[in-house]
């Protein structure tokens, strides 16, 4: 029985939550966050104790993994803080780190310290993306010609003023590297490493310091090119989260908004009858943008700690779509296509305005 602690109780906790609820062999011991109401809201919500200091709860909790919920720039400081005072398991939400010099410390200290590093890329469990991936790697799309994310989401100022750190280059980024950084992780996962990108964004209807709207074309080593288009403007509401395939022997497209739904499945060797029992088998409508992968996510990480299995994405492939996310706002702030792989020198990810 692996025992979990939270660090962080926003949003995303409850997911976080309800997912270790379901799994047999994982408890939820403890929850914790420096806004006590927040703390005790979920801590009551799980019915387990809560704390507004992580150093409490590790002291007084027989903790194994430790979640770390908290924005995106403290991703690395407490992750790095969890393993060097603890030495437990991380697991962390996306993106790992802002700055790709922080993911590269978070890496090396639990490697130092011999715990195992996860990062939270739960869309590459869902039905349509698993399938569409099984379907790559069988070799069914033949050369590869053109990958497509889409991100079409509303952020309005209720949102981003609901803490201090929202819409701030030090702790969040903008939409490329929050919003739609599970959207670049499946870009990747399925055409592989990019070789270089280019990319324009703005900010049109919030009023933060990052972009709400980003769009970014990307070259890969296999040749085919990549196009990413995000944005938290689309009023009034969530209109998409897609990703679409195409090949030289067919095109798929997965839809909804949430990367959930499987729009298009069209190859030169299938029939219009079976391609209607896969849209139809391989669809699945979540509640929210978060979908249903974290249980399997989290799955996952219990199988890699007990059994010494290879993790879906540890702390290298959870890198690779940093790397991506850091070149194409140096891109977009420079005017130059940037090239991979590179040390980023002008981005102001992760970085005090």
């Amino acid at each position: 029985m692996l025992k979990f602690g939270i660090i962080g109780c926003g949003r995303i906790s409850k997911k976080h939550i309800d997912a270790l609820k379901e799994i047999e062999n994982s408890k939820l011991i403890a929850v914790s966050d420096i806004d006590l109401v927040r703390a005790k809201e979920k801590g009551e919500y799980a019915k387990v104790p809560f704390y507004d200091s992580y150093d409490e709860m590790m002291q007084n909790e027989d903790i194994d993994v430790v979640s770390i919920l908290t924005p995106s720039g403290l991703h690395a400081k407490h992750s790095i803080e969890i393993v060097k005072k603890y030495k437990k398991h991380i697991v962390c939400e996306k993106p790992m780190a802002l700055k790709i010099e922080d993911a590269d410390e978070m890496i090396k200290t639990c490697d130092e310290h011999g715990v195992r590093l996860f990062i939270v890329k739960q869309n590459r469990y869902n039905l349509p993306v698993q399938k569409l991936r099984k379907s790559l790697e069988n070799g069914k799309f033949g050369k590869l010609i053109l990958g497509t994310v889409r991100v079409r989401w509303a952020r309005d100022n209720n949102y981003y003023s609901r803490d201090s750190w929202r819409g701030t280059w030090e702790f969040d980024g903008g939409v490329i590297a929050n919003q739609a950084s599970h959207h670049i992780d499946l870009l990747e996962w399925m055409m592989g490493d990019p070789v270089s990108v280019m990319a324009m964004n703005g900010t049109y209807l919030s009023d933060i310091e990052v972009d709400d709207t980003c769009v970014a074309l990307v070259k890969f080593h296999n040749g085919a090119l990549g196009i990413i288009e995000a944005t938290t403007a689309a009023r009034p509401k969530d209109l998409e989260g897609s990703l679409s395939i195409m090949g030289e022997k067919g095109a798929v497209v997965i839809g909804g908004f949430a990367v959930n739904k499987m729009e298009t499945w069209n190859f030169v060797d299938k029939s219009d009858e079976e391609s209607d029992k896969i849209l139809s088998e391989f669809s699945e409508i979540p509640s929210n943008v978060y979908g249903f992968g974290h249980k399997k996510f989290l799955e996952n990480v219990i199988e890699c700690i007990n059994f010494g299995k290879k993790a879906l994405v540890d702390g290298i492939e959870g890198r690779k779509s940093l790397e991506l996310i850091n070149a194409i706002y140096e891109s977009a702030e420079t005017g130059k296509e940037i090239f991979l792989k590179y040390s980023p020198r002008k981005s102001k990810l992760g970085k005090k305005k």
